[in-house]
């Protein structure tokens, strides 16, 4: 293929920009929509293309291909170290000739026949770069690919950076799994005999803090070249920028991560907006002459029934989820729009998801046996969800939303008690999703938490989802063993640590000569194994046998080893992983699950559901914006800063909830907030809602007044703008904010 050089530079940006689809034009926009869905279709592809000796990705265009190639056609010194901008501009771009071959694949996707030939392509991927979520969900031990001699990138090992990295990643490795080797260091302890209970495992000193690890040359040069927006337009940003944060995400920072995740997994016309929207926030736009400007992102609404959340949830995101526009969620009958209904439908659907009658999570109090609880399963068909599409949008509308009456307050019981965070209930595999019903509505329930969850992510939305740490590792590609059992249900993880305590101390007895009456002697907490009347079912599930006949089959100390493997394979391995897959498949259809690798356990929940924040006064007035006759020092805005400072995490939670429509922050606190949350003065009324003019007016408007007292605060949930009276004193003010943020949840009308 040969590009005209006498277009130039300007056609290199205008190809650019119109491969973004930034024109605005509905008809490009239908061919943006069947192009995604083609794209995010699960089905393998026919052909597979090349350019030179590197597969291409089906999913970028001809310019991005050839911009890549140029980028790895380059020194490789130079292009390890991170070069400022992107290799291949200028005339050489378009006075070569690229040639692309293209071959038939197999059914799994696997190139099989070779063809020849010229045709489009995508960028290159690398030979060694396949991510581990590409294969089976479950995936080798920590340990084994910490320690398995070579990077996960095809980074050239001949160059000394390469044995370096590895040393890095290994060490960094080891470091994490500090904790697991402690553990296994306390068994031999018992073991052999050096300590009487298995707990007293030797000391061990800290761990190293991560940020020992972070790179202070590589960060800058990473956020220099997500800055570069030709770069991302033409999908150009230097290799090494993919190959480290996957291969070694621990040399960035968690927000220098953050950015690249959302500058590269979404697609082109998100990156551009997060970078103009970052742009602005940092007001480097302003004194830049090339400023960025972009369209709008298209949108689409949907109309949904505030009580049956969970039914519309399904219908909207299997209509929607695979698109590319955003949603944004209105409700039947109510004139609320924009971020605020669309973040409490986002809240609403995570409450919905963590009901105990769904049977999707392990739970500490079930009233009722799984079994009964399984027949009384909600009935739930998504075909008769009431859904509404109201139509695609190139802007937001902002009304305004003051919050109605509270809805019925649920009693916690409805919900899964799950102190160490939601992980999925075992299912036995054998269970046939075809003839149970109750275990076909769990695989779809999983499904559309995937689907959820990632459609949150590309848009930009939290969920209040308290995910256990095990559950992260398992969405981020990582296989479970004993040790992870202490996230999962504390008092059976310790159990089965002591047990295996015990199994290891038989096998040194019995391999070091120890006598028969040792061995017979050995017992659980001065107990014998055969007085603790267990058998093969899974503990807490006794529908769910171990192996065959189950129930009729007593543990003892000959088959301890046996029952520990069995426990630990069904309740995070085979008993889950239908869910899992289930899962993945939902988020799939959104954007490519592999793409969260690089993140930790921890910085996933942070990244899905937010943080929360302790709030100091002395640093409110930096973060929050005071306008309509309030200032940083007026008497009001003194008082509420000091409400906020002291409200408990339930009243944050419900502050958070009736001011922004979410109960969490995003990543990066009330600070990052977009946009700033916003105090203004709300007029006093005579008691029928008649607004009584300025009073106080003029310099005294700041000041509070009785006139205020007996009037409630109203928001703005999509300017994230809270209206608040001038209240008489600080006690009024905490007992109407704390009625309103309490009492007014569960509808959105205008104020």
């Amino acid at each position: 293929m040969r590009t005209p050089g006498a277009r130039g530079a300007l056609s290199y940006a205008a190809a650019a920009l119109a491969s973004a689809g930034v024109n605005g034009s509905r008809g490009g926009g239908r061919e943006r929509k069947s192009l995604g869905a083609a794209m995010t279709s699960n089905s393998p592809p026919k052909l597979m293309f090349s350019l030179g000796r590197n597969q291409l990705n089906r999913m970028s265009t001809i310019f991005q291909a050839i911009q890549r190639q140029a980028v790895v056609e380059e020194d490789e010194e130079e292009r390890y170290g991170g070069s400022e901008h992107g290799g291949g501009s200028g005339r050489r771009l378009w006075d070569e000739v690229y040639t692309i071959t293209y071959q038939r694949a197999d059914a799994n996707g696997e190139a099989s026949l070779c063809v020849s030939g010229k045709s489009a392509g995508a960028s290159p991927r690398g030979k060694g770069c396949g991510s581990a979520m590409d294969g089976s969900w479950q995936q080798a031990s920590l340990l084994d690919s910490t320690l398995q001699g070579e990077l996960p990138c095809d980074l050239d090992k001949s160059n000394n950076s390469y044995s370096i990295l590895l040393l890095l990643r290994v060490l960094e490795g080891l470091n994490r799994l500090a904790p697991r080797l402690r553990a296994q260091g306390a068994w031999e302890a018992f073991a052999a005999g050096e300590v009487d209970r298995v707990e007293e495992s030797p000391g061990a000193g800290p761990l190293v803090p991560r940020e020992e690890f972070l790179s202070s040359k590589l960060t800058p040069k990473l956020a220099r070249q997500m800055q570069d927006a030709l770069a991302l337009c033409s999908g150009g940003l230097p290799s090494w920028c993919g190959q480290l944060t996957r291969a070694c995400p621990f040399l960035f920072p968690f927000e220098t991560r953050r950015q690249y995740f959302y500058s590269t997994a979404f697609g082109l016309s998100r990156a551009l907006q997060r970078l103009q929207q970052q742009q602005n926030a940092d007001g480097s736009a302003a004194s830049n002459d090339r400023e960025l400007r972009v369209g709008r992102l298209q949108r689409q609404k949907v109309r949904v029934s505030r009580q049956r959340i969970l039914e519309s949830a399904a219908k909207v995101m299997e209509l929607y989820a695979g698109h590319k526009a955003v949603l944004e969620v209105e409700y039947f009958g109510e004139v609320g729009t924009g971020l605020g209904p669309t973040l409490e439908f986002y809240t609403l659907l995570s409450h919905e998801l963590q009901k105990e009658k769904l049977n999707l999570w392990r739970s500490e109090m079930r009233l009722k046996s799984e079994a009964t609880v399984g027949v009384e399963s909600a009935e739930v068909d998504t075909m008769d969800a009431d859904v509404e599409m109201v139509g695609e949008v190139e802007a937001v509308s902002t009304g305004e939303s003051g919050r109605g009456s509270a809805e019925g307050e649920v009693s916690c019981i409805e919900y899964v008690t799950a102190p160490q965070g939601l992980f999925p209930r075992p299912w036995h595999p054998d269970t046939d999703p075809a003839s149970n019903k109750n275990y076909w509505k769990v695989l779809e329930h999983f499904r559309l938490l995937g689907r959820v969850m990632a459609k949150a992510l590309q848009d930009g939305r939290l969920l209040d989802v308290p995910l256990s740490t095990a559950f992260c590792k398992i969405i981020l590609g990582q296989e479970l063993d004993l040790y992870d059992m202490q996230t999962v249900d504390p008092d059976l993880g310790r159990t089965l640590f002591e047990m295996q305590g015990l199994i290891q101390r038989k096998q040194f007895l019995e391999g070091h000569g120890g006598k028969r009456e040792e061995v017979e002697a050995l017992n659980f907490r001065g107990s014998k194994l055969e007085d603790l009347c267990l058998d093969f079912t899974l503990p807490g599930y006794p529908e769910y046998e171990l192996k065959s006949n189950g129930r009729e089959v007593a543990v003892d100390l000959d088959n301890l080893e046996e029952y520990v493997s069995m426990v630990v394979e069904a309740t995070v391995k085979v008993g889950i992983a239908a869910q899992i897959e289930a899962f993945r498949a939902g988020f799939n259809q959104v954007f490519p699950l592999s793409s969260l690798q690089i993140f930790s356990e921890d910085e996933l929940d942070y990244l899905l559901c937010g943080r929360r924040e302790l709030w100091a006064p002395e640093s409110l007035p930096d973060i929050m914006k005071f306008d309509h006759g309030y200032t940083a020092s007026s008497p009001p805005i003194r008082n509420l800063l000091d409400i906020m400072s002291e409200l408990s995490p339930e009243d944050q939670r419900a502050f958070l909830r009736f001011v922004t429509g979410a109960p969490r922050l995003p990543p990066g606190g009330l600070a990052a907030l977009n946009p700033k949350l916003t105090i203004v003065r709300k007029h006093p009324t005579d008691g029928s809602g008649v607004p009584l003019g300025s009073t106080p007016p003029g310099a005294l408007a700041g000041l509070g007044t009785t006139l205020a007292d007996k009037d409630l605060p109203s928001v703005m949930t999509c300017a994230n703008y809270l209206k608040l009276p001038p209240y008489s004193c600080k006690e009024i003010m905490r007992k109407r904010l704390l009625y309103a943020i309490h009492e007014g949840q569960g509808s959105f009308d205008l104020s």
